[in-house]
């Protein structure tokens, strides 16, 4: 019935995948836990390698092939029809958490269900504060906010597909980095009418990174943005979709872009430096995002403009 599907790099998952299997025991269903290791390093692989193996199939993959694409090559193991994804991080923080899918998938209520992920209520030291003040305000939505705009709420972290779906729409393999191909899947269901069901099923994010780690997996994810529009031939219903993209183009009518632009490359270095040591505020941690997103996305078509004339 259940294929639970966990991509692994650099995580100890032991704690989840003991949490998955003793759910899934106690509600009597067929089920298997597939975990999938995106080249950790060695000290993980041997931590994993033997409750994987015990509790599911073990695959460790020889050189790092990244998120979008290790997704996908799950398909080439499940057995059964509704797949389960979560991060190697997740927190299960729920005693029915396996079941609650399991009632929704027999309900037959939509082939795409996503359980939605919150942070933890404890504030942690400050060199972590970034991304946990952006996880509590931008990513922790309930439910009842996540199915306004269901695609655009779409997260990869804790989701269930059905087989038939996923061979139909599969994650972008040409984004090698971190970033942004949750937006495009979202996007993509879009296009082909699939609905998306949010339910209250969240599971805890288990693992914060620093805030200069933040910022740096920050600015791949809008390279791969950068990237995603070409993929999308700038399809205006996917920039009205994501709100940067949004706000860019509303900038960009206005022509204060090259405004943003000069501002971000003057304060960068000022605004990256209070952002690392912990003086988070969301407005300007958007402006950094704005102004690195500006700045680079002209140099691009700038790179394009000179390809053409030459």
């Amino acid at each position: 019935m259940l294929s639970i599907c966990i991509p692994i790099y650099n995580i100890d998952v032991t704690g989840l995948v003991n949490a998955l299997h003793k759910q899934t025991e106690r509600i009597n269903i067929t089920f298997e836990i597939i975990c999938i290791d995106d080249c950790s390093a060695d000290l993980f692989r041997e931590k994993n390698r033997e409750v994987c193996t015990n509790y599911g199939t073990y695959i460790q993959l020889a050189q790092n092939i990244g998120r979008a694409k290790i997704r996908n090559l799950f398909l080439n193991y499940v057995k059964y029809n509704y797949l389960l994804y979560l991060d190697c991080d997740s927190v299960i923080v729920s005693n029915d958490f396996i079941k609650q899918y399991i009632d929704v998938i027999k309900e037959g209520r939509g082939s795409v269900i996503c359980g939605g992920r919150i942070y933890d209520e404890k504030k942690p030291e400050r060199q972590k504060t970034l991304q946990w003040y952006y996880g509590h305000y931008k990513e922790s939505m309930p439910v009842a906010i996540r199915q306004l705009n269901p695609n655009r709420s779409f997260m990869t972290s804790n989701f269930v597909i059905h087989r038939n779906i996923f061979d139909q729409i599969k994650f972008e393999e040409r984004l090698l980095q971190y970033g942004h191909e949750d937006t495009l899947f979202g996007f993509q269901l879009k296009k082909k009418h699939i609905p998306i069901i949010h339910v209250d099923n969240p599971i805890l994010n288990g693992e914060l990174e620093n805030n200069a780690e933040f910022i740096t997996k920050t600015e791949l994810g809008l390279g791969n943005l950068i990237n995603v529009l070409d993929y999308v031939n700038h399809d205006p219903e996917f920039i009205e979709d994501v709100s940067i993209l949004n706000f860019y183009q509303k900038c960009s009518k206005k022509h204060i872009t090259w405004i943003i632009v000069i501002i971000f490359s003057t304060f960068k270095p000022l605004l990256k430096f209070f952002l690392s040591i912990g003086f988070v505020h969301l407005l300007i941690f958007d402006f950094y995002k704005l102004g690195y997103f500006s700045k680079n996305y002209k140099k691009m078509q700038l790179g394009k403009r000179q390809m053409i004339d030459t």
